[in-house]
């Protein structure tokens, strides 16, 4: 299965770079930048609380991987990301290299029970930073199309090709990156012009997949006396999902202490480093999977819906920002970057308050951890790099007024 080729699919005139000159760096899109910097300096405030009382968690970390991130951040804004565009294949090849670098001898680290880090000097999670290089190819992989994938041969052949970094990353394994890969990549391609059809037959496929393991793993467990292709916790989060009554070990105790530490929150919260449940260790994870529930209990409803408030403007600000480009690629961007950041918002919120299986997908801009603020900075530059770069938007403003 191959890349389709530039030569063998003619691009459209709005994928192809203009000749058009970026904007100044002074100019940047002033409601999406007040709304990241309100987001960022909130979510800073909720990680420091959260950390505050657990010696696991260095809030240092945090600032360094800020830090690191508004390099990143400016190094994209200052790209003009349509260089990405006749990057394909090279895009790809950084993908798998990310995410199987884990396996590689020496500098491959094992935690939580997943060959997912890396040590180079500081401990960094490769498959974070691919988020940024699967935005990017599956972007490109569809721009390619002009809009209109209805050719099943090539709509077979896209696929194949998304699923790729999903398979790499479970080799590790991590399910619940993975199904941020996949949920990019699905948006990319209903945004990317496939044949509806194609679209429901996918979905199909996909559910079937999933029976398929569980009955597989099923058989499997009768013949060996143990499971092979999920692993126990990860069927237990999804029983106390469908039964969150059920007491099967950690993952029931995990839902119900974030019950417990969200409906303790009542309107105005506790107050910053007063949660009982995350200070006391009744909270597991507090910092990093279940931050939404200590920003609840501390906060409480105000500060819950206000951190909402910040996730809603700044997702209605970038769709402004793609809905104004006349670049396809942009526009897929954007939109690769917006459906990755919704997705992430309502399972970790959803997890958290039993709407939503238990998963490993920590909360944008709160959770911690350096290697994924680093990447949510990166999707910062990337879209304003968009906003710097495409024409239209210099024509209409930021957001096609």
């Amino acid at each position: 299965m191959s890349v389709p080729q530039i030569d063998s699919i003619r691009m459209p005139d709005r994928v192809a770079m203009n000749a058009t000159k970026p904007r100044r760096f002074t100019r940047v899109p002033v409601p999406f930048a007040l709304v990241a910097l309100t987001l960022i300096v909130y979510g800073l405030v909720v990680c420091w609380s959260a950390t505050s009382n657990d010696p696991d968690f260095d809030f240092k970390r945090q600032l360094i991987g800020v830090a690191l991130g508004l390099v990143c951040m400016v190094f994209f804004y200052r790209f003009d990301y349509r260089h990405f565009a006749n990057m394909t294949t090279i895009l790809l090849v950084i993908n798998v290299v990310l995410i199987l670098s884990p396996h590689l001898p020496i500098i491959g680290v094992e935690a939580k029970g997943a060959q997912s880090w890396i040590k180079i000097g500081m401990q960094v999670q490769p498959g974070e930073f691919a988020k940024v290089t699967v935005v990017l190819f599956a972007a490109s992989l569809l721009a390619r199309y002009g809009g209109t994938l209805d050719d099943a041969r090539e709509y077979a052949k896209v696929v194949g090709l998304l699923l790729v970094p999903f398979l790499c990353i479970m080799t590790q394994p991590d399910l619940g990156t993975g199904l941020v890969y996949l949920f990019i990549s699905a948006v990319v391609l209903v945004m990317g012009g496939a044949k509806p059809k194609y679209l429901f037959i996918t979905l199909g496929l996909f559910v079937l997949a999933i029976v398929a393991v569980f009955a597989i793993d099923e058989v499997i467990m009768s013949n060996t006396g143990e499971y092979k292709l999920l692993k126990q916790y990860q069927r237990n989060r999804l029983l106390v999902f469908l039964s969150p009554d059920a007491n099967t070990s950690a993952e029931g105790y995990n839902l119900a202490q974030a019950k417990i530490a969200i409906g303790s929150g009542g309107l105005f919260g506790k107050g910053l480093t007063q949660g009982t449940q995350s200070s006391l260790g009744f909270l597991p994870e507090a910092p990093t999977d279940f931050v939404f529930c200590v920003l609840a209990e501390e906060l409480g409803f105000v500060g819950a819906m206000a951190l909402i408030g910040l996730y809603v403007a700044l997702v209605a600000i970038s769709v402004g920002i793609a809905r104004a480009s006349d670049d396809l690629f942009g526009m897929l961007i954007v939109c690769a970057i917006v459906g990755m950041w919704l997705f992430q918002i309502l399972e970790n919120i959803g997890m958290c308050c039993g709407l939503m299986p238990i998963t490993g997908i920590p909360l944008p801009f709160v959770s911690y951890g350096s290697s994924f603020m680093v990447v949510n900075f990166c999707m910062l530059g990337l879209i304003g790099s968009v906003w710097s770069h495409d024409s239209a938007l210099g024509r209409k403003g930021s957001y096609g007024a």
